[in-house]
C-alpha cells in the first residue's frame, strides 16, 4: 500500500531516519547505564573526593543526574539535525539562525549564564550533593535535586524551594563527609558539676558503645567545658562526631537519656 515513488523516499530516507531514532534511544539508554558505573570506578580515587561511602554514594548520583541529562539534550539536538537533513532540509541556516538568535538571546539572558556557571562550579567542586543538607542565603533543607541552572531544597516543614544557582552566595553544608554534635545540657546552680559531667561522659559512652548506634557515631561525645553561666543555670557543652545527616539523630536520643 505504499506507491512507488513513497516506497522509494522510504527506502531511501526512511529506513535511515527509523536508524537515526533508534539509535540515538539506545545511545541514551546505554549512557543512563555506563555513566553511573563509570564514576563509581572513577569517584573516590581523587584526593578532593571524601573516601566515605555515603558520601561517595552521594557524588555518584549527582553526577550522574547532571551528566545523563546533558547527554540526552546533546543526544537529542545532534538526533534533530541529522532527521532534518535527511528530510532534505538545509540545516545550514538553521543552525546559523540559531547563533543569531542565541546572540540576541544572550544578551536578555545574564542572569541564565551567571546560573549555569555557578552550577558548574557548584557540580565540579562538589561543594554539595543529593541528600545533603545545606543552607543557602537565608534557604536551608535537604537537597533534592540538583543541575546546571538551579538548585531544589526541602525544609523540614516540607516547603520546596527552588534555588538559582547564580544567586547561591554563601552556601553551608550540614552533612559534608561527617556532622557534628553541638549540644548544651543546662543543670542548676545547686549541681555538682564533676558528678554532672561524670554522668554526662557516662552515658554518651554507653549510647556510643550499643549496636544500634556504634555505625552513626564516629567520635564519642563527651563534655568539652561549662559553656555558660546563664540565668537560670549552668550550660554545658558537649561535643562528638557523627555520619552525615545523623547528629539530629543522636541529639535527640542523648537528650532523652540525660
Amino acid at each position: 500500500w505504499f506507491s512507488t515513488q513513497g516506497a522509494d523516499w522510504f527506502k531511501q530516507h526512511g529506513v535511515r531516519i527509523l536508524g537515526i531514532a533508534v539509535v540515538s534511544t539506545a545511545l541514551y539508554y546505554a549512557l543512563r547505564k555506563s555513566i553511573p558505573r563509570a564514576l563509581s570506578l572513577t569517584v573516590g580515587k581523587g584526593k578532593w573526593i571524601s573516601k566515605a561511602k555515603e558520601e561517595q554514594d552521594k557524588r555518584i548520583r549527582t553526577l550522574s543526574r547532571v551528566f545523563v541529562l546533558t547527554s540526552g539534550v546533546l543526544i537529542l539536538i545532534i538526533a534533530m539535525f541529522m532527521i532534518l537533513s535527511e528530510l532534505g532540509i538545509n540545516i545550514g541556516p538553521l543552525i546559523a539562525g540559531f547563533g543569531i538568535v542565541g546572540i540576541a538571546v544572550g544578551f536578555g539572558a545574564q542572569y541564565l549564564i551567571r546560573d549555569l556557571i555557578g552550577g558548574l562550579f557548584i557540580i565540579v567542586e562538589g561543594q554539595y550533593n543529593v541528600g545533603d543538607v545545606v543552607k543557602i542565603g537565608a534557604v536551608s533543607g535537604i537537597v533534592e535535586e540538583i543541575n546546571l541552572r538551579r538548585t531544589v531544597l526541602r525544609d523540614l516543614d516540607g516547603v520546596v524551594h527552588f534555588v538559582p544557582n547564580g544567586e547561591s552566595g554563601v552556601i553551608s553544608n550540614l552533612t559534608k563527609e561527617w556532622s557534628r554534635v553541638n549540644l548544651n545540657i543546662s543543670v542548676s546552680y545547686g549541681t555538682n558539676l564533676d558528678h554532672a559531667i561524670a554522668v554526662i561522659n557516662r552515658v554518651c559512652k554507653e549510647m556510643a558503645d550499643e549496636p544500634a548506634w556504634k555505625d552513626a557515631i564516629i567520635k564519642t561525645p563527651q563534655v568539652l567545658r561549662v559553656d555558660n553561666l546563664g540565668a537560670s543555670g549552668i550550660d554545658i557543652k558537649i561535643l562528638g562526631d557523627t555520619k552525615p545527616i545523623m547528629q539530629w539523630d543522636v541529639m535527640g536520643e542523648l537528650r532523652k537519656r540525660l
